[in-house]
């Protein structure tokens, strides 16, 4: 053996490595944190595990905070830690454990001399790490070491001896390992057997409270909702986190910065093209470039886009190097937010005309993979509006234009086509989208030139024209044309058998939409049976969020018949249930009509309760609805009328009906309820006869109408002609309480006036009796003084008591007091359980509290709060406890 062998047996010195270079003492350094750090106990305390476990694996993406983490925890201990920025492994297994070695003599924590020292760079005798081993495990206490950056460490012979030596060290060895990919170690063994502590770049990542403490540290103090909004940016981030608050600190307006900052003009966009994509292959580049267009991509989709075939493995070493690239599961992957926004500035700089093209790519390859919000998106993105709209018009998805989750993107997606773009389905889109908001005039233009089109392509499928029925079903609702809705709707099921089945179950919210428009148009027409059927089927179905706006408007035109028809407490129930339709999903009802609150308020009038009423029809105004159909124009000049009328300002209520709604045919209830107005401005000028004459000229079928046609004809001394009119309503079949009052309140006084006040008062009794359930005050209030003096008197006193009237028992010959107006009825009846949880929320206990009483989960709690709430009307604990105190139930 020459002398030269004998020397490379030889150990090395004691400051030196295998190379006989000093060691290089930054690398056992623990790194120090800056000023601006901020402790994480959450963090802390699942780090504190790793004492209790073999391994430990700090894994996520460069910049997540891995190592100050680890450094900070390291520091903190009662005991010595050994650190070693595992860079040297790239040197070869004999570096890696010299370095190694030196790091646990650096920190305190000495191996044995018989262990020895590597005397070769590219190798290590096994002998050194079977002594290394045995010298840890018998060690009172664990050696902890910390290898940071050990994603540098890829020779696999050195990770099969850190595995040697962690096995056989047994308990005198703590591992922690910071990396920005799982190491080649057995780590499913060792989750298995419990002995390992994982935390990931999902618990690394800042929540909102953290994020706020760390933007606290850099002088900046934001409102939470700043806050999230970087946070979700960000991710939680930690490197992107501190990167932006710098820069913010540096501008005039920080919140502003922070909110509005591009990220590719940043030094978020330094760290991340060095750390993270100067790290990749040319060709991983290009890939992550291309699919930045993405706001999710899998690798044929991808694969798409590149026009190669390597898309799988790629993305797979991206995700498992934790590079930005998310795993969304099922083969799914985004980007991370500002990598996404930095790689498409370098798109859009280096291949301004590839986007539109990339775009073009991924809408075809959606649509063939049926994902049609993402088709919608990328065509357009694509400026391809001819292939977007027969895409949207294929899959039957017209009716997302007006009702659902998405409707006011897909609106705002076709708002960006211009007028160049010329086809049948894009004018069927426009049509769409302008009747959408009432504008009749060129929704019908579109609409006519859709349908020409629409003809002339022989192989155009059913599903254009069925489209075209809907929305000439639509327009028929806004011009107030029920005969051409019929027609519409005869051709739309006629139609409905040429689609196939799959796109009618996939959208219902296309036969919800025709029957609402056409149950709309039954309602203006009067043939309030036929439109019951309609809208009754709409309001019974499902489809969750999707189809709630219209489960919402058929409630509202349900609601509307009963009050119509005379049933107050019939009605307010429905629209009360309308309301809270979509406020259960959390939906605008861009496309609804608000009917149900002027329903609300005609309710609320008639039972003189003038400022709810008010205060609903306010709150229709500025529903923010876009339809104006004839029957919700309508509706809101009836409920203004009515208030007028309470309000003793009959003038006022004949304006509001005076004017004409634009519609085709003319509505028998509408004109009927005009007649009405007129009529109470007659009476109020001492023109009974022409009230007469007026409400008598209303269409037979209104019987409120007939009822004040008596009470004019009473008025002007003809008992006889008021009787007479009154009798002919019972050959037209029953009536709501409202009509039912009112008819008996006018026979009552002419008994009054005949002298027969035994008559008279028991056909008040009837209609007290009748009325209080409804709590209809009005037609009280408006008999005059008779009804004052018979209400003095028992029964009607006892009737009248507690809804009517207040106070203690009038005295003879005393008018009595009229009661202020009372809160709305429930919506349903609650449950025993709900009644249960009400009686404990009044004792002002706490969720848990009611919880623990009643046995139950809190969960289970707070879901029969929410019914509470929705029954009662409220939003909130103390007015659910108030209103249940006004109804009595509590």
């Amino acid at each position: 053996m020459s002398t030269r062998d004998d020397k490379a047996r030889e150990p090395t010195a004691p400051c030196l490595d295998p190379l006989g270079d000093p060691y290089l003492r930054m690398r056992f350094a623990v790194p120090a944190r800056p000023p601006t750090f901020l402790r994480r106990e959450r963090l802390v305390r699942h780090l504190d595990q790793s004492l209790h476990t073999p391994l430990t694996m700090v894994n996520g993406a460069a910049g997540a905070g891995k190592t100050l983490l680890v450094a900070d925890w390291a520091e903190n201990l009662d005991r010595p830690v050994a650190w070693l920025d595992a860079n040297a492994g790239r040197q070869g297994p004999g570096m890696f454990w010299a370095y190694l070695l030196e790091a646990l003599r650096a920190s305190g924590l000495p191996v044995s001399d018989e262990v020895g020292s590597p005397v070769e760079a590219n190798r290590i005798d096994h002998q050194l790490l079977a002594r290394l081993a045995a010298d840890l495990s018998r060690r009172p206490f664990p050696a902890i070491v910390v290898l940071d950056e050990y994603d540098r460490v890829t020779a696999s012979q050195t990770q099969e001896q850190l595995q040697f030596v962690l096995h056989h060290a047994g308990s005198g060895l703590r591992l922690v390992l910071v990396t920005r990919s799982e190491p080649l170690l057995p780590l499913h063994r060792y989750r298995m057997a419990g002995e390992i502590t994982e935390i990931r770049d999902g618990e690394l990542a800042f929540t909102p409270e953290e994020a706020a403490e760390l933007l606290d540290l850099h002088g900046l103090s934001l409102l939470p909702p700043a806050v999230r909004a970087v946070v979700d940016r960000t991710r939680g981030w930690a490197a992107g986190l501190r990167l932006c608050a710098l820069a913010a600190q540096e501008s005039g307006d920080p919140e502003a910065y922070l909110q509005d900052f591009e990220a590719d003009r940043s030094t978020v966009a330094d760290f991340l093209l060095a750390e993270v994509l100067g790290r990749q292959s040319a060709v991983t580049q290009d890939l992550l470039m291309r699919v930045s267009v993405l706001d999710r991509f899998c690798p044929d989709l991808a694969n798409a886009l590149t026009g190669r075939t390597d898309a799988a493995p790629l993305l797979d070493g991206l995700r498992r190097e934790n590079a930005f690239v998310e795993d969304l599961g099922h083969g799914w992957h985004r980007l991370h937010p500002l990598l996404g926004e930095i790689l498409r500035a370098r798109l859009r700089l280096r291949s301004p005309d590839l986007e539109p093209e990339l775009h073009r790519r991924a809408a075809h390859w959606l649509r063939s993979s049926g994902s049609l919000t993402e088709t919608l998106v990328h065509g357009a993105a694509a400026g391809d509006w001819e292939f977007t709209t027969r895409a949207f018009v294929e899959d039957l998805a017209i009716g997302r234009l007006f009702t659902g989750r998405g409707a006011d993107d897909i609106t705002e997606l076709f708002s960006r086509m211009g007028p160049e773009s010329s086809s049948p389905t894009t004018d069927l889109v426009r049509a769409a989208r302008d009747l959408s908001r009432s504008d009749i005039d060129h929704g019908l233009a579109h609409l006519h030139h859709a349908e020409a089109g629409l003809a002339a392509e022989e192989s155009e499928p059913a599903t254009g024209r069925l489209s075209c029925a809907l929305l000439e079903t639509l327009a028929a609702r806004l011009t107030g044309s029920p005969c051409e809705a019929e027609k519409a709707a005869e051709a739309a099921e006629e139609l409905r058998q040429e689609v196939p089945a799959h796109l009618l179950d996939k959208h219902p919210e296309l036969t919800a939409l025709l029957l609402t428009h056409l149950g709309s148009t039954r309602v203006w027409a009067g043939r309030f049976e036929e439109a019951r059927a309609a809208l009754r089927t709409v309001a019974d179905s499902a489809g969750g969020a999707l189809t709630a706006p219209l489960r919402e408007e058929s409630l509202g035109h349900l609601a509307l018949i009963d009050y119509l028809n005379g049933w107050l407490g019939r009605a307010e129930r429905k629209a009360l249930a309308a309301m809270t339709e979509t406020a259960r999903y959390g939906l605008a009802t861009p496309s609804g009509s608000g009917i149900e609150q002027l329903v609300l308020a005609a309710v609320a009038a008639d039972r003189n309760e003038l400022t709810e009423s008010q205060a609903y029809l306010d709150q229709a105004a500025h529903s923010g609805g876009a339809l104006r159909d004839p029957v919700t124009l309508a509706g809101r000049s009836v409920a203004t009328a009515r208030l007028l009328l309470a309000k003793g300002e009959p003038a006022a209520a004949a304006a509001a009906l005076d004017h004409l709604v634009p519609a085709v045919e003319v509505s028998p209830w509408a004109r009927g309820q005009s007649a009405l107005a007129t009529a109470a401005v007659h009476l109020a000028e001492g023109r009974p006869d022409t009230a007469a004459k007026v409400l008598l000229d209303a269409p037979e079928d209104q019987q409120v109408c007939a009822v004040q046609a008596a009470r004019a004809q009473l008025a002007t001394g003809n008992a006889r002609a008021a009787i007479d009119t009154l009798d002919g309503l019972r050959a037209k079949g029953p009536s709501g309480p409202a009509v039912t009052v009112g008819a008996l309140l006018v026979r009552a006084q002419a008994a009054e006036d005949g002298g027969d006040r035994v008559t008279a008062r028991g056909l008040v009794v009837q209609a007290l009796t009748a009325a209080r359930h409804e709590r209809l005050r009005r037609p009280f209030l408006e008999a005059g003084s008779w009804m004052r003096r018979l209400l003095t008197a028992e029964p009607c006193q006892g009737l009248a008591a507690g809804w009517l009237t207040a106070g203690p028992p009038p005295r003879p010959g005393s008018h009595p007091q009229f009661l202020d107006p009372s809160p709305p009825l429930v919506v349903e009846e609650l449950s025993g359980r709900e009644s249960d949880v009400l009686q404990r929320l009044a004792l002002m206990m706490s969720t848990e509290e009611i919880a623990a009483e009643l046995f139950v989960s809190v969960n289970t709690v707070k879901t029969h709060l929410k019914s509470v709430y929705r029954k009662l009307a409220v939003n909130r604990r103390n007015d659910a406890v108030r209103r249940a105190r006004e109804l009595g139930l509590l």
